[in-house]
Parts: structure tokens; C-alpha cells; sequence
């Protein structure tokens, strides 16, 4: 009867984000949310220490362990905030998208976009850079040609995840083959079975919606003499883009990177749109004190600029690292919840539960695949649902004489892709806070990441999966 007491955290959980977005709607994550998430880990820590008898030292020490562990990315986030500022003011992102409106035709567009972005992310190994770089781009391009935000959105992650859990660049692929000890490149050929024709069916499915909506071959024309008119526009700018994904082609740390194409950007921005970056200090005369002021201003404050046109004005407004700490503040939150239903075994109670449904290859499957989903939902970080599911199911996969290898790509497909669908989780928070698409504006579009465990789960169901060798216990 204890184990069922595990359920009551995320039932709470559930039910005042359902409240909170009903009641705020896109503002939810503003603040109403991480209240619900501090409520929630409220109610778990009082089961932990009134009925559990779980230390208090335990649980403070695993919600800060949670929140340290974060930290890198929590660093990322505000260095994408500042490329966000940087990269629009400095005319490279309307470079590209003055260029991208003329050579990628409407009907073309959403599945030119998922090709690109896989692309990308397969040789820089990940998402979230190209999200923040090539997607952000891809946004105003689609936005410009008429484009509803949740397909163009769809699109981007859709290939963005797809070169993320291929690459053997990215970090997600390295760390699901080890925890499952499976040797690299048989785990990346082993998910070409379920991740190629998953990503076959989302291209396919672009390409109808693309060929069926009815937009104007002209529509994104209409607006490139203003976005001229504001911004210098010149192919030279593409020169930052290409020098970040050659230091990421060079395997640079992720934050060297994206610090060193924020201060290329502002370099850029000072010397060839001073007159913008004098505009938002607010100074009447272009010098270096208004220089300094306005490329400041750009990278932590939020800036808009009057141009004229409604759909320009909200293309060009940025929100500089000040505008990634609602995100901030939800990760933390989301950090501590899951912190505490760690310390107070919930979550181990209701993998045991889990576990007991467990019978053939289909029911494995699906298991760990529901279970890195879960785990995104209830942990809200990717990188610590794939470690859990992994070692949760493990030695289950072992004694019933499955290959490593299975398990890995399992947990991918279960995990990795759908952490971006999850409003509060790390991956989910930063793609909408990048590319200022709500989580739940996105997900009905992201074709790749809600077909993959579902894929996962048919190829078991097909009998193309089967024990190898029974191991023994001795």
C-alpha cells in the first residue's frame, strides 16, 4: 500500500500545472508552474519524512545535487540568451533569413528545414546549439513566408533531435551506449533501424502539409525592404556562423563556443550597426559610451525595435540572458522535485511497479521506452532519465538474454527525443524559451519525437527483436 502513496507527488503534480495552465495560460511558466513544482515536492517531502522517516540532511542534499548537476546547462542557457541579442542586432540571423526567403520556396520549406537542421546537428552533435543558431534563422524565415509558429517549430526539432541521436558527436548518444555498455558506433547503427524510418515518415509528412498549405509564393517578400532598411545586410556576416560551427567541428567545449560567437556577434554589431546599438542605449549620439551601453544592454536586457511592421517587430525582438531567467528559475524548481522523489525512493516505487507488467520482448520495450519518458517528466532532465532507465533495466536485459544494444536504443528513443516535449524539462524549456514557441504550441508538429518510442515499440511487436543467448545467473 506505501508503493501507491508514491503515485500521489505526480497526481498533485499533474493536476496544478493543468490548473496553472488553465487558469494562466502561455504566462504559466512565468511563475504559476514552479509554484506547482515546489507544492508538489512540498507534498513528496512530506511523505518522505513523516512516513518514511527519510532524513531531512538526505533530501536537502539530494535537491542541491540535482540543481549542481544542472548547472552547466543553466551557463548555456544564458550564453544562448546572449547569442539570441547578439546574432539578431548584429544583422547575421536577418542576413540569413533575408537569403533563406528568397531560396527556400514556401512549399518546400518545412521539410527543407528538418533536412537542414539534421544535417547540422548530425556534424555539431547538438540540438540545442542548432536551435539556437541555424533554427532561431529558420523561425523568421517561416514566420516571414506565413507559417504557423508550432509547424516551423516542429520542423526544426524534428531534424535537430533526429542529428542529435545519430551523431556521434552528441553527448546523449556517447552517454546511452556506455550506461548500457555498448560500444559506440554498433549503438548508432543499431538506432539507424528505428530512427531512419521514423524520420522518413516525419520528411513525408512535411513535405504533404508543405504541398497542401495554401501560402503565397510571395508571402515572404513582403517584408525584406523594411528588414534592409533596418539592418546592414551582407553575406560577409555569414562568417560567424561558419567560424562557430568550425570550433564546434573542432570539438571545442559547448561554452568556449557559444561565448566566442556572442562576442564575435557583438563585434560585428558595434562596427557595422552602430546606429541600432546607439538606438537601444538610448544615447542621441553614436560614441563608445553608447556603444558599450547598447551591445551591454543587448546581451542581458531585453531590446525591441520599431521598424514599422508588426510581424518585423516581433521578429527582431530579443531577449538577451535577462529573458532565460523564468527558465532558469523552472529548472531549478523542476531540479528539486526531482531531487526529492529520488531521496524518498517515489521514484524507485513506481519503477517497481512498472517492472511487474514486464513479460516479453514487446512489454520490455514498451517499459523502458514509457519509463525514459516518465522519468523525463517526473526527473525533467534528459541526461538523468537515460541514466535511470538504463540502470533500472539493465540486468533485466541481461538475464533475459537481449544484446546491450537494444537497451541503448531503447532508451533513446524513449528518453532522448521526448525530453524536448515536456514542458518544464531542461531540453523542453530551452528549445521553446529559444525559439519562442511554447512546449505545447510545438508538440503536436515534432513528428520524429513522438513517433520514435512508438517505432521502438513495433519493431519489438514484429518479432524483428529477439534474446540472443540466455545468461545464467550463477
Amino acid at each position: 500500500m506505501k508503493k501507491y502513496l508514491s503515485f500521489i507527488p505526480f497526481v498533485a503534480l499533474i493536476a496544478l500545472i493543468a490548473v496553472c495552465v488553465n487558469t494562466f495560460g502561455t504566462d504559466a511558466l512565468d511563475g504559476a508552474t514552479q509554484v506547482s513544482l515546489l507544492f508538489a515536492s512540498a507534498i513528496c517531502v512530506a511523505i518522505g519524512y513523516l512516513m518514511r522517516r527519510v532524513e531531512w540532511e538526505r533530501l536537502e542534499r539530494e535537491m542541491t545535487d540535482k540543481i549542481a548537476s544542472c548547472m552547466p546547462s543553466i551557463i548555456i542557457l544564458l550564453l544562448i540568451g546572449a547569442i539570441g541579442g547578439t546574432w539578431m542586432i548584429s544583422g547575421i540571423v536577418p542576413t540569413m533569413i533575408y537569403y533563406g526567403v528568397q531560396v527556400l520556396r514556401p512549399e518546400w520549406f518545412l521539410v527543407s528545414s528538418s533536412l537542414f537542421c539534421a544535417l547540422v546537428s548530425v556534424m555539431v552533435g547538438s540540438s540545442w546549439t542548432t536551435v539556437a543558431t541555424i533554427g532561431v534563422a529558420l523561425m523568421g524565415i517561416g514566420r516571414a513566408h506565413g507559417f504557423d509558429d508550432g509547424w516551423v517549430a516542429g520542423s526544426i526539432i524534428t531534424g535537430a533531435y533526429f542529428g542529435d541521436k545519430l551523431s556521434p558527436l552528441s553527448d546523449t548518444t556517447v552517454l546511452a551506449s556506455s550506461v548500457s555498455g555498448t560500444p559506440l558506433f554498433t549503438h548508432i547503427r543499431y538506432m539507424m533501424k528505428t530512427t531512419i524510418p521514423t524520420f522518413c515518415i516525419s520528411l513525408l509528412i512535411f513535405t504533404i502539409a508543405g504541398l497542401l498549405m495554401d501560402i503565397p509564393e510571395s508571402s515572404g517578400m513582403g517584408f525584406l525592404d523594411e528588414l534592409q532598411e533596418t539592418f546592414l545586410i551582407s553575406p560577409w556576416f555569414l562568417l560567424v556562423p561558419v567560424l562557430t560551427g568550425v570550433m564546434i567541428a573542432r570539438r571545442w567545449p559547448a561554452m568556449v563556443v557559444l561565448f566566442m560567437a556572442a562576442l564575435m556577434a557583438a563585434i560585428v554589431a558595434v562596427v557595422w550597426q552602430p546606429a541600432l546599438v546607439a538606438l537601444i542605449s538610448g544615447k542621441e549620439t553614436q560614441n563608445l559610451l553608447a556603444s558599450y551601453e547598447g551591445i551591454m544592454k543587448v546581451i542581458y536586457a531585453p531590446t525591441q525595435l520599431q521598424t514599422g511592421t508588426p510581424m518585423l517587430d516581433q521578429l527582431v525582438h530579443t531577449s538577451g540572458m535577462a529573458g532565460m531567467m523564468p527558465t532558469i528559475w523552472l529548472i531549478i524548481c523542476a531540479q528539486i522535485f526531482g531531487g526529492v522523489v529520488t531521496a524518498t525512493g517515489v521514484l524507485r516505487d513506481l519503477m517497481d511497479i512498472l517492472l511487474r507488467w514486464v513479460r516479453g520482448t514487446t512489454s520490455l520495450v514498451a517499459s523502458t521506452a514509457l519509463t525514459g519518458i516518465f522519468c523525463n517528466v517526473a526527473l525533467a532532465d534528459q541526461f538523468l532519465s537515460i541514466i535511470l532507465t538504463s540502470s533500472v533495466f539493465k540486468d533485466i536485459y541481461r538475464e533475459r538474454g537481449y544484446e546491450s544494444r537494444l537497451l541503448s536504443r531503447t532508451c533513446e528513443d524513449g528518453a532522448t527525443v521526448t525530453s524536448v516535449l515536456v514542458p518544464w524539462n531542461t531540453c523542453g524549456l530551452v528549445q521553446s524559451t529559444v525559439l519562442g514557441v511554447a512546449t505545447l504550441a510545438y508538440l503536436p508538429y515534432c513528428f520524429f519525437n513522438l513517433l520514435s518510442p512508438i517505432t521502438s515499440i513495433v519493431v519489438a511487436a514484429t518479432g524483428r527483436v529477439r534474446p540472443v543467448e540466455k545468461v545464467t545467473q550463477k
